[in-house]
């Protein structure tokens, strides 16, 4: 019997996807994953609220950011939907409103690791990233309460910073602000009140 060749997907695939997942082309392989849960979605509205205010509105921070939840980034022929992603507004002046995707690659971009994600996040879309030249990368991983700072170098990442618990941080590309880490992580049940 003979190999079957490889399909690859193509953005007709993600649009076929029911709305409840969040479609992705990594590799030519289509990626189709469920919601995220509460402590990844915690994490991520949490960084997102805490560099926002003084990066994409100037608010008590030096502005000169789009930072945005969850954007659709095609990157050649991969199709990548990071947590966040953040553009300098003196290389994006306007935000592209004609397709509902950006084509245009993001200075920064930060990925909420889970279990199920680690492996595609760390392994299949860095190199992605790497090869598009984003400069930054922050892995924040939930379940162990820490944040990794990586600095694109050619085409490879260099642990710039790494960060864990409930430290005060301040961290590359943002580092004009303080970051409470804690502020990331759900409660430990052991800490919640009723």
């Amino acid at each position: 019997m003979g190999t079957e060749a490889k399909k690859f997907a193509h953005y007709n695939d993600i649009l076929a996807l029911p709305e409840h997942l969040i479609g992705e082309i990594i590799n030519g392989e289509l990626i189709a994953s469920p919601r995220p849960g509460p402590r990844h979605t915690r994490s991520a509205s949490a960084l997102g609220g805490a560099i926002f205010n003084p990066f994409d509105c100037g608010g008590d921070g030096p502005g000169g950011w789009w930072i945005l939840d969850e954007p659709e980034i095609h990157l050649n022929t991969n199709v990548i939907v990071p947590d966040l992603a953040g553009w300098r507004k003196e290389l994006v002046p306007n935000l592209p409103t004609a397709k509902a995707y950006f084509e245009i690659v993001p200075q920064w971009v930060c990925e909420v690791l889970s279990k199920k994600t680690a492996v595609l996040d760390r392994i299949k879309k860095m190199p992605i990233y790497a090869k598009a030249r984003v400069d930054y990368v922050w892995l924040v991983d939930p379940e162990q309460k820490t944040l990794e700072v990586y600095l694109r170098e050619d085409q490879r990442w260099i642990l710039f910073n790494s960060f864990s618990g409930d430290e005060i941080i301040r961290a590359e590309p943002f580092d004009a602000i303080e970051i409470n880490l804690g502020s990331l992580w759900l409660p430990d049940d052991k800490h919640e009140e009723n």
